[in-house]
């Protein structure tokens, strides 16, 4: 079974910013809600392939899961896969795939998100944690949106 969900945001900054921003993995500590540290699992830049631990606190407790880009095309698109099997949550895949078009000096960001491999209890209850899902990642493109346009 797999859950899907969107969300769609204005950013009244340039298309290769709002990319740039979402890549942006060093700045996340400026807007990230609840972040307590990313940790890059390689070097360079951030390109198919690269992968880091991201540990936030949710819940009153923290949290680590496991990014990999699976999918880059500056400067509309980009796929990240969090593979839940790494991670605190023990189970699933996250994907969330961002679609970026220009319109002028400003960019609209869809977020299609995907959770897959739910088993057990995480698959009964799979369409509640899809609704938190969503709220966290509104919440992250609304602090990025914040962030970008300052």
């Amino acid at each position: 079974m797999t859950i899907r969900f969107e969300e769609k945001r204005t950013f009244h900054v340039p298309q290769e910013k709002t990319f740039k921003g979402l890549l942006d993995i060093n700045s996340a500590g400026h807007w990230m809600q609840g972040l307590v540290g990313i940790e890059r699992l390689d070097e360079g830049p951030i390109q198919v392939g690269s992968q880091w631990k991201e540990t936030r606190k949710m819940f009153g407790k923290e949290a680590s899961e496991h990014f990999e880009v699976v999918e880059l095309h500056e400067p509309n698109k980009i796929v990240l896969r969090c593979d839940g099997t790494k991670g605190t949550t023990c189970k699933g895949e996250f994907v969330f795939t961002y679609i970026i078009t220009s319109s002028g000096d400003r960019s609209d960001v869809t977020l299609h998100g995907e959770i897959k491999g739910l088993t057990g209890l995480t698959k009964l209850f799979g369409k509640l944690m899809a609704g938190t899902f969503k709220k966290a990642c509104a919440k992250d493109l609304d602090a990025l949106k914040n962030y970008l346009e300052k």
